[in-house]
C-alpha cells in the first residue's frame, strides 16, 4: 500500500512506495527534545521508497540505523496515521525511555535495522 502525508501547512508532500520496516515510538534523546514529549511515533522505511515534493528544510544527523528513515507519524494522512498507530510495536532507543513509559511488544535499546 503506497503511503502519503504531508507538511502543517500542506505545501510540502511525501509518498512512500514500500512497507513500513518498524513501527514504534522512538525514545532517543533527540526525538523527545524535538517533540516535547516521551517518544516520537515514528514509521521507518527504506530511503529509497520516500518521495518528497516541494519545499523543505531539513536537518541532517548521522544515525546508528544506516539507510532507514524515520517519518514523524503525525504527517501521514488522517486514515492512515490512524492505521499505522494501531500497528505499532517497537520501542527505538529504549535505553533512553522514560521509566513511566510502557514498554510495546518489541524493545531495542537503539536503532535496529
Amino acid at each position: 500500500m503506497p503511503y502519503s502525508g504531508h507538511c502543517l501547512c500542506g505545501e510540502t508532500t511525501f509518498t512512500i512506495s514500500a512497507e513500513p520496516l518498524i513501527i514504534g515510538h522512538d525514545h532517543c534523546d533527540d526525538c523527545q527534545r524535538q517533540t516535547g514529549s516521551s517518544y516520537s511515533f515514528v514509521v521507518v522505511v527504506p530511503t529509497e521508497s520516500l518521495t518528497i515534493t516541494g519545499p523543505i528544510t531539513d536537518y541532517a544527523k548521522q544515525a546508528d540505523s544506516g539507510k532507514i528513515t524515520a517519518v514523524k507519524g503525525g504527517v501521514f494522512e488522517t486514515t492512515q496515521r490512524a492505521e499505522l498507530e494501531a500497528k505499532a510495536d517497537t520501542d527505538i532507543y529504549g535505553k533512553d525511555k522514560l521509566p513511566n513509559v510502557p514498554k510495546l511488544k518489541n524493545f531495542h535499546d537503539r536503532a535496529q535495522t
